[in-house]
């Protein structure tokens, strides 16, 4: 018989400090190069140790930087391109909501995906900064850069090459992102090495390491989809049928007026942790956004981005992550 270790809060809390202390430092803030860095240095200096950064005059030799800053252009340029616009009541994709059928419990929502004409899915998204009703956000992933967006592609480098070389690789996807002051991105994590890189507007970001992982709180939510009708402009949330879950991260950083002190409550491990770390990536700045690391997002006003998903190596720091999810701490 295999006897489970005994790990309570307090050892937890002694990794989360020592992987600061050790690795990423003791400040919040996320640090910033000048240039881009060389392959070795990025490697051995951010890559190896899983490390953010934020590097500044990287896409100084892009054609976007400029030609992006104008909607004739894109609209021009993708006047016969169809997209996906992903839709939402509130700004909240991939995120939990109010169970439909019981407001007192949480579901794990789904946007509503629509396909349309660029000129159409950027008035959305633009008339929707303002609207009470709808919130229209091009995220659609999936490599949509080189599929959907794909006439752009001269505008912006087919990958960064310095990041290639380091890892060894070509992108797996490269994305295109454009969504205004009420889109939003809950606290999730991705299995990839991500280079993302601001064409215009600001990106807001909250970052925590994979080993805060039960500050979390990550449960499994039923899922379930937005459904959005043109004619009547109203929005129903249906579950999954059959119901299926999705593991999600429970923790919303900024909880509704009203809530904090339950939230507080409910979440202590997040509340009363460290602090995350937490960076702004400017137009014309790239952030290096490593594997597992989990992330909240925010943007302002109107953001374009593009974002590079490098395959991660499942080595080593998989397995640790993978261990330290599995235990339960004694709270």
């Amino acid at each position: 018989m295999v006897k489970k270790c005994g790990f309570g809060t307090a050892e937890i809390e002694t990794l989360w400090e020592e992987v600061r202390e050790l690795s990423l430092g003791t400040s919040t803030e996320v640090e910033r190069l000048n240039s881009p860095p060389s392959p070795v240095e990025f490697l051995r200096n951010y890559v190896a140790p899983n490390k953010p950064c934020i590097i500044s005059n990287a896409l100084d030799h892009w054609p976007a930087l400029s030609l992006w800053s104008s909607d004739d252009y894109l609209c021009q340029a993708l006047e016969s391109a169809e997209v996906s616009v992903h839709l939402t009541p509130n700004g909240r994709a991939d995120s939990l909501v109010p169970h439909p059928a019981d407001s007192s419990s949480l579901c794990f929502a789904s946007a509503h995906v629509e396909r349309m004409s660029f000129p159409d899915a950027f008035r959305l998204i633009s008339d929707s900064e303002k609207s009470e009703n709808v919130v229209a956000y091009a995220q659609q992933q999936n490599d949509c850069f080189r599929t959907e967006y794909s006439v752009l592609g001269s505008d912006c480098d087919t990958h960064i090459d310095w990041a290639s070389e380091a890892l060894g690789c070509l992108p797996e996807a490269v994305n295109l992102w454009i969504g205004n002051n009420r889109s939003e991105t809950s606290f999730h994590k991705d299995h990839y090495e991500n280079l993302y890189a601001v064409v215009s507007g600001e990106k807001h970001f909250l970052l925590l390491p994979p080993t805060d992982v039960h500050r979390m709180y990550i449960r499994p939510y039923p899922a379930a989809n937005y459904s959005y009708s043109q004619d009547t402009g109203e929005f129903n949330l249906e579950l999954d049928d059959p119901i299926r879950h999705v593991p999600w991260c429970s923790v919303n950083p900024y909880p509704p007026k009203g809530r904090e002190e339950k939230e507080h409550n409910e979440f202590p491990l997040y509340f009363n942790g460290p602090k995350p770390f937490q960076c702004t990536v400017k137009a014309g700045e790239m952030l290096y956004l490593p594997s597992m690391w989990f992330h909240y997002v925010k943007q302002s006003p109107r953001t374009i981005a593009v974002n590079y998903w490098y395959d991660m190596q499942f080595e080593m720091k998989y397995a640790y992550f993978n261990f330290l999810q599995s235990i339960n701490p004694i709270a």
